[in-house]
């Protein structure tokens, strides 16, 4: 039985376990899901954590329009060493059904990072904290960058998964042709051909349809639809069927928004010169954002502190697809590197 389909079977039950599951009972612990206003609009933002004294870490989620808020009970055991934020960003999940379209507006990456930096004060001035850890994945990471360059005083580090890097010698385009080769996906291959290296010449319908052939391509890994996405779509006990649907609606809705932004972003040069400590933690099967050009664009980076680590058996969405040595990854080297920051300053 496929995961989908045991998920679609067993949904009311599903959501009950994760209902249960989600509840938090610690004394000082922090459950908080709601609407706040960011420039202009209602956007919707969860808190959560068994301790709101540890330190946070906020999610801006890829998509575009991709809300992570569904995979809140696969990470309910980190809540033991973070505080994590849920931020359904314009055009997205809660704030998109909210708002629709015509509340929504124009959407752009600018507007994005402008509308992240304010929530990130929002949630720092709740917990009573100064600085916290920004995880951007997928073209969230596009996001985060421009917030950790314009505001790296609201930053302990940041954190980048799936992360969307330039590709000027096609190291990325030529690992995507290995591996329909490999997969023996002779539409995948003749359609990849087709549109080339060059992001500047496709268009929105062949790129999606990319997407679903590289997706299936990458093997001995999850899904990231049909076994992440959508069991956790439906076995989340904050999402009605009215939610999923709002959910599709604004990711096609952003997508097609943001849509000549993003795939231009390889023309621009990622910001490289960074005032914080930069993590990259990247699925070591992720084809859909190149783990070797996100290594490449690791390499070339200038950070005060910079570490790289695979994900094994991941991926893209890796954290949710691993997301044991994602944590583990996070305690081990970000976390130190967190605390003693804390304690120096708590020394002065």
């Amino acid at each position: 039985m496929s995961n989908l389909f045991a998920s679609l079977i067993f949904r009311k039950r599903n959501q009950r376990k994760n209902e249960r599951l989600l509840q938090i009972h610690t004394p000082n612990g922090i459950e908080q899901n709601n609407f706040i206003t960011i420039n202009g609009i209602e956007q919707w933002v969860s808190i959560r954590g068994e301790n709101r004294d540890n330190p946070i870490l906020f999610f801006v989620h890829g998509g575009p329009a991709s809300s992570y808020s569904i995979f809140s009970p696969l990470l309910r055991y980190w809540e033991k060493h973070f505080t994590i934020v849920q931020w359904d960003q314009p055009g997205a999940g809660m704030t998109f059904s909210r708002n629709g379209v015509e509340r929504t507006g124009k959407l752009s990456f600018e507007r994005l990072a402008t509308d992240g930096i304010k929530v990130v004060e929002y949630v720092l001035e709740e917990l009573r904290q100064d600085r916290l850890i920004l995880v951007g994945s997928s073209a969230g990471s596009l996001t985060g960058v421009m917030m950790a360059k314009r505001r790296p005083d609201l930053f302990h580090v940041y954190v980048g998964t799936d992360q969307n890097s330039p590709d000027p010698n096609h190291i990325g385009y030529q690992a995507i042709i290995e591996a329909l080769t490999k997969a023996g996906d002779k539409k995948g291959l003749e359609l990849v051909e087709k549109m080339g290296a060059d992001p500047a010449n496709w268009n929105q319908k062949d790129l999606e349809k990319r997407h679903q052939h590289v997706i299936k391509a990458i093997k001995n890994v999850p899904n990231m639809i049909m076994d992440l996405v959508l069991p956790a779509m439906l076995a989340s006990p904050m999402h009605s069927f009215r939610d999923i649907l709002d959910y599709f609606k604004g990711m096609s809705f952003s997508s097609h928004a943001l849509f000549n932004e993003l795939i231009h972003f390889d023309g621009h040069q990622l910001e490289k010169d960074f005032e914080l400590p930069v993590f990259i933690f990247q699925g070591d099967s992720d084809i859909i954002t190149p783990t070797e050009t996100a290594r490449a664009y690791f390499e070339a980076l200038k950070a005060p502190h910079k570490e790289f680590a695979l994900i094994r058996r991941a991926g893209h969405l890796a954290c949710f697809a691993r997301p044991e040595q994602f944590l583990e990854e996070l305690i081990t080297r970000v976390l130190p590197y967190v605390k003693q920051k804390q304690g120096i300053k708590k020394a002065q």
